[in-house]
């Protein structure tokens, strides 16, 4: 098992790796459509995007927490 300490870096990487997995391969379909070669061009797409993701979500998700936390009230 992981470490609690570790919790946001986890998070991180999950999160930033299938939103990018899911928008690189809607982009990659959109662009080359289902060619033969299309699974080759998404998984290089795909973690180009990750590599740009996975920063900026460890990067932007304690901002987000706080405009969340200043939007929310509780119930």
């Amino acid at each position: 098992m992981i470490p609690k300490r570790f919790e946001p870096i986890v998070f991180g990487l999950l999160l930033s790796g299938l939103m990018s997995l899911l928008v690189s391969g809607i982009a990659t379909v959109r662009v080359t459509g289902l060619a033969p070669d299309f699974l080759g061009q998404w998984m290089t797409s795909w973690l180009a995007s990750w590599l740009v993701a996975f920063p900026a979500v460890l990067i932007v998700a304690p901002v987000v927490r706080r405009i969340v936390a200043r939007l929310v009230r509780a119930a």
